[in-house]
């Protein structure tokens, strides 16, 4: 399975593509094997410039690993075409997103937890990027609460744009697939009808480590999600049990 990653080697974020106990350095790669992205120049430079660059990235992508899988590995390592992947620290699959748009009470068992009503429409709340949190990083106690709560989540990542998308053709605007814990304070949440207090404390957003491609996620909806806090697991469920499927999320977003 091809999964991306975002990391930093020195002090500027890389994009890279996991290979073994490796990470190909994408813009290193491309350098050596030039991948023509019509509207991307600069697709293996950054996350957000590879999911911009669409279906082409994805192409481009596949025939740098081929290329790369053919090199010497001592040789690939000496132009930092490859990289070790215990080296170099790793930050959220995609920095800095434009938009974070989450939903909420997406789940039957977890509406019930909380003593709410099933929504007949998707609950849409957002999320800023500057609460990431990169994986293995430390999530922020906020001082003012003691109600800070975990919630394990599917993160979809858009790559094609689009209004007023179909079901049918949803899925063809997702370049992949993530998790992320969207931790909340819920105290703040409850204290007004808006879900944007409680869900954007810093450093609140754990994401990552991965990007996996679209195409190599058989079925979305059939993942399974467990959480765990110091080794005990405080939270499990399935995609399947989503009350809004991915399809019709996207459907809603983009009217």
């Amino acid at each position: 399975m091809t999964k991306l990653v975002t990391y930093t080697s020195g002090d500027q974020p890389r994009l890279g593509a996991v290979y073994g106990d490796l990470i190909i350095d994408l813009a290193q790669a491309n350098g050596a094997f030039p991948q023509d992205v019509p509207s991307g120049r600069n697709w293996a430079s950054g996350a957000v410039g590879f999911l911009e660059a669409g279906d082409a990235a994805l192409k481009a992508l596949r025939r740098l690993v081929e290329k790369v899988s053919g090199l010497d590995e001592a040789d690939a390592r000496g132009r930092s075409i490859l990289i070790p992947a215990n080296s170099v620290s790793l930050l959220p699959p995609v920095p800095f997103p434009p938009k974070i748009i989450c939903v909420g009470r997406n789940y039957g068992k977890h509406a019930e937890e909380a003593g709410r009503p099933i929504s007949e429409i998707p609950i849409i709340f957002a999320r800023f990027a500057k609460t990431l949190v990169a994986p293995g990083g430390k999530v922020v106690v906020p001082r003012v609460s003691h109600q800070l709560d975990w919630e394990g989540e599917l993160a979809v990542i858009i790559g094609k744009g689009g209004r007023y998308i179909s079901r049918k053709d949803a899925l063809d605007h997702v370049a992949g697939y993530s998790i992320f814990n969207d931790v909340t304070v819920r105290d703040y949440q409850f204290r007004i009808s808006q879900y944007t207090a409680g869900k954007n404390f810093a450093h609140s957003g754990p994401f990552g480590p991965y990007l996996a491609l679209r195409d190599e996620v058989a079925n979305p909806h059939a993942l399974q999600i467990t959480t765990t806090l110091n080794g005990e697991v405080v939270q499990s469920g399935n995609t399947s049990e989503m009350l809004f499927d991915i399809p019709a999320i996207i459907e809603h977003l983009s009217e």
